[in-house]
């Protein structure tokens, strides 16, 4: 069973900046294929940005320029910096790994952008 443990949501103000980090139980972490989603109240989860295990990127349009994703092989972990946050990046935001067509979720963490 592949655990995935995030960090690094909290509030902060509308142009800030936070970073958030998904570590991962499996030295498997560097064959896997790793995004953020993320989940605002009332709405559905939603795709942010995913990482293939040769590193090759993707963004929702909603936060490409804004967001990048990346990740440290050697620290298992999949790192997610969100620049010039709006309000409306207010969500829960999961890490999610596709390993041996097995999905993982992590237990998300809050990000809340206000004033």
């Amino acid at each position: 069973q592949v655990q995935l443990v995030e960090s690094g949501g909290g509030l902060v103000q509308p142009g800030g900046s936070l970073r958030l980090s998904c570590t991962a139980s499996t030295n498997a972490f560097r064959f896997s294929f790793m995004g953020w989603y993320r989940q605002a109240p009332g709405k559905q989860r939603e795709l942010v940005a995913t990482i293939s295990s040769s590193s090759s990127t993707n963004y929702a349009d909603s936060v490409k320029g804004r967001f990048t994703i990346s990740r440290d092989n050697a620290e298992k972990t999949v790192y997610l910096q969100m620049n010039s946050l709006k309000p409306e990046d207010t969500a829960v935001y999961y890490c999610h790994a596709r390993f041996a067509a097995n999905d993982y979720w992590g237990q998300g963490t809050q990000v809340i952008v206000s004033s």
